[in-house]
């Protein structure tokens, strides 16, 4: 564990949905309205919310996250034949108070006090980021908190990339980039960060370009990967 793994590591950028933040925990919250739904609802959603950026993004057709959450929210409900007044609005009000996954502050205060920068790197709109970030209370552990609508397309497209690079700097190979979902992981490494996928539910890996460097269960063992239990860092 003393060992450093992955070496000449400067900044660490997380992806934010699903990596820092539990996307079950928005249906979850309502799950007094939704019942036994609850888990299905999430599910649809957030996949046809990740549908949606990859079909705007090809078609050339943006929208923010936002939009597209609300989107994928309706075709959810729908889909499922949910139909109660007020739901959307409430599920889209919850959004913007997900849950962080609990091990996340320690995290990022293990990698501040090492030295190391942070930063999110999301889909989300800069509203949504912000919102999430101020209701975990993470703000004084990141550096940054960039958000796809400063280039307008959504991941995995190389641009979305480049912000964290350009924003601090650094060629991509001083980068680590964390994500739990394995597509944005294997494009995260084609472009050339150094990656770690937090494969938070045991998934198999992608067959696209191109493997990760690492595969870990929580954010938890991070520390381990880049920090000399003597030195701190």
């Amino acid at each position: 564990m003393g060992q450093t793994k992955l070496s000449g590591i400067e900044v660490c950028v997380f992806d934010a949905y699903g990596t820092l933040f539990d996307v079950s925990s928005v249906a979850r919250g309502a799950q007094d309205a939704l019942g036994d739904h609850w888990q299905g609802l999430s599910d649809l959603w957030r996949s046809k919310q990740l549908q949606y950026t990859w079909l705007r993004g090809l078609a050339g057709h943006h929208a923010n996250f936002w939009q597209v959450t609300g989107d994928a929210l309706d075709f959810a409900l729908t889909t499922l034949k949910i139909d109660q007044p007020g739901l959307h609005e409430r599920l889209m009000k919850l959004y913007l108070s997900i849950d962080a996954y609990p091990e996340v502050p320690a995290t990022l205060q293990k990698l501040k006090d090492a030295g190391l920068k942070t930063a999110i790197l999301s889909n989300g709109s800069p509203a949504m980021l912000n919102a999430a970030v101020d209701n975990a209370k993470l703000g004084k552990m990141l550096d940054a908190v960039l958000s796809v609508e400063s280039v307008g397309v959504f991941k995995p497209h190389p641009d979305v990339y480049r912000l964290a690079a350009s924003h601090f700097a650094v060629p991509a190979e001083k980068i680590c980039f964390l994500s739990s979902n394995a597509w944005d992981a294997f494009s995260a490494k084609a472009f050339g960060f150094r990656v770690l996928w937090c494969n938070r539910f045991g998934q198999a890996g992608e067959h696209i370009p191109e493997l990760p460097d690492g595969e870990i269960e929580t954010l938890s063992s991070l520390p381990d990967w880049l920090l000399s239990q003597d030195t701190g860092q």
